[in-house]
């Protein structure tokens, strides 16, 4: 392994209840094993750069309602094809050479898988900082 795939995978959060087991499929195993510990360790930066999304859009998301302010996100991330490739770009910049690899057999369906755990992701966290501000 070369110093950057052992930097790049050092670096990661381990994710215990990603369960690996010889059943599931190559794309749920790249999942679990790469996508889940990148994104958690993204996670800091993905909220700052969601953040600068609203700043640019006017702030338009603070006016909506709880119910409209999960579907925003997941709207800017399904339909702002800018905001959604500048998303994929920080995850797959963290990917080793071997996972890139891998990755671009089944770059579709992994980014689906992507960007839904990233939509997730910021659908959680959005809901407990509204909660901090309410206090």
């Amino acid at each position: 392994m070369d110093s950057r795939s052992g930097h790049l995978k050092g670096i990661r959060p381990d994710i215990r209840q990603s369960l690996l087991n010889d059943n599931m499929s190559s794309d749920e195993r790249f999942q679990n094993e790469i996508l889940r510990p990148i994104i958690k360790f993204q996670n800091p930066l993905l909220l700052e750069v969601f953040k600068n999304y609203i700043r640019k859009h006017k702030g338009a998301f603070y006016e909506l309602s709880a119910e409209r302010r999960l579907e925003y996100i997941e709207n800017a991330i399904q339909k702002d094809i800018k905001f959604r490739n500048s998303l994929k770009g920080m995850v797959i910049g963290q990917f080793t050479i071997e996972e890139y690899k891998m990755y671009i057999q089944n770059s579709s369906a992994l980014n689906k898988r992507m960007m839904n755990i990233v939509i997730e992701r910021l659908k959680d966290q959005v809901l407990l900082l509204e909660e901090e501000v309410l206090v």
